[in-house]
């Protein structure tokens, strides 16, 4: 266990950059004392006024304008990355080879083969390396999976999820990275990533899939004149590239403990900025969940009489996981939301590397991998006419 000043960077200034940034910014006013100081060091992008911005909103103390500058920094210790994911794996194994701590986010590489290279990089530099599904820190998703795990209704049975979102819905959205990468990187590797975690998180170990489809509904797309951030509109050219990759993806999944699995992304889904929600059936049971109700599930089991028998709203409070000294205000029906997830993300990891270990770990490299098998089967099934794929055996 280290005592030692912990020196952070943030490497991407988009949208889930400034989400790292700010959660490492507020990493030290959550959860118990004994973390040691954290030193908000550099926050770095290639476009030199995201990263500015970035590092001026959340309190860093420079700017850099490459991930070089991030390793070589002697008073760099813990480093997330936030950049686009062809990015991931020169960047890591570059962070990795220079000693440094590394949160990557998902979808965890390209490719099997880069991500199955980021693994062996991380056992050999013997740093904490881990993988950013940030939905686990979800107090509501957390509470009901203790339910699950303590017994209380019984295994799952039926896990029917979706993250539905509009980004991709306007053709005159700029082209982007996220449209480019070949089948399986667009809205599976995007978002459906976290879907799948989840799914595993609340269900266990998945062991096929079957039944997929994936289809792409605007075809091209206008390059910007400038740079956008995220999601962001922006001043189009007059050139036009093919979009690689898919708008929409569903499939059905197998599990270890022999539940299914019905599962949907989209980033066509007019209307729905960010809707991950899910129902979780169970032998005894049952429980949903709605991102935009973020503070409360809906619980259902055998304990209510008759007369009063049904679902019933559960409001997060202090008895769940990380609301007791997670916010300034931990009390029920005092709200939370996805930025939050960040918070507890960047202290769960920063605990990691000092050594204490009293959140549960972040997700590992292996772990990050599998994720990536996962997809690739979603592929092959969707490439076979919807063929029933195995999975690889889970990480122990």
């Amino acid at each position: 266990m280290t005592s030692d000043p912990l020196g952070v960077a943030v490497i991407g200034a988009g949208m889930v950059g400034r989400a790292h940034a700010a959660g490492y910014r507020s990493a030290t006013t959550v959860f118990d004392p004994g973390l040691p100081a954290v030193d908000l060091v550099a926050v770095a992008d290639v476009n030199e006024q995201f990263a500015a911005d970035t590092a001026r909103r959340f309190g860093f103390r420079r700017a850099e304008t490459s991930w070089q500058a991030i390793a070589e920094a002697p008073d760099v210790d813990v480093v997330s990355v936030a950049v686009a994911n062809h990015l991931h794996r020169p960047v890591v194994e570059g962070l990795l080879a220079a000693g440094k701590h590394v949160l990557c986010e998902k979808p965890f590489a390209p490719s099997i083969e880069d991500a199955e290279a980021m693994v062996a990089a991380a056992r050999a530099a013997g740093r904490e390396a881990a993988v950013g599904f940030t939905f686990r820190r979800s107090p509501a998703i957390s509470a009901i999976r203790e339910q699950v795990e303590a017994g209380m209704i019984g295994r799952p049975l039926h896990f029917n999820g979706h993250y539905w979102c509009d980004y991709g819905c306007d053709p005159k959205a700029p082209m982007s990275w996220r449209y480019k990468g070949g089948p399986g990187s667009g809205a599976l590797a995007d978002i459906g990533s976290h879907l799948v975690d989840l799914a595993e998180f609340l269900c266990g170990p998945i062991t096929s899939v079957r039944a997929a489809t994936l289809a792409t509904f605007i075809t091209e797309r206008a390059l910007p004149l400038g740079t956008a951030m995220g999601h962001a509109a922006a001043e189009l050219s007059d050139v036009r590239e093919e979009v690689e990759n898919e708008d929409l993806v569903t499939f059905t999944i197998g599990f270890a403990s022999g539940a299914v699995g019905t599962l949907s992304a989209s980033r066509a889904a007019y209307g729905l900025p960010n809707s991950l929600g899910f129902e979780l059936f169970t032998e005894s049971g049952a429980a949903t969940f709605d991102l935009a109700r973020a503070g409360e599930f809906r619980f259902v089991d055998g304990t209510a009489p008759a007369a009063t028998a049904g679902y019933r709203q559960v409001l997060v409070g202090p008895q769940h996981p990380y609301l007791t000294k997670g916010l300034a205000m931990d009390f029920p029906g005092v709200n939370y939301g996805q930025n939050d997830l960040f918070v507890y993300q960047a202290r769960a990891f920063l605990d990691q590397v000092a050594g204490l270990d009293r959140l549960p770990r972040c997700p590992s490299f292996e772990h990050g991998l599998r994720n990536m098998k996962i997809l690739a089967a979603v592929v092959e099934s969707a490439r076979a006419g919807g063929a029933d794929v195995a999975v690889d055996e889970p990480v122990p």
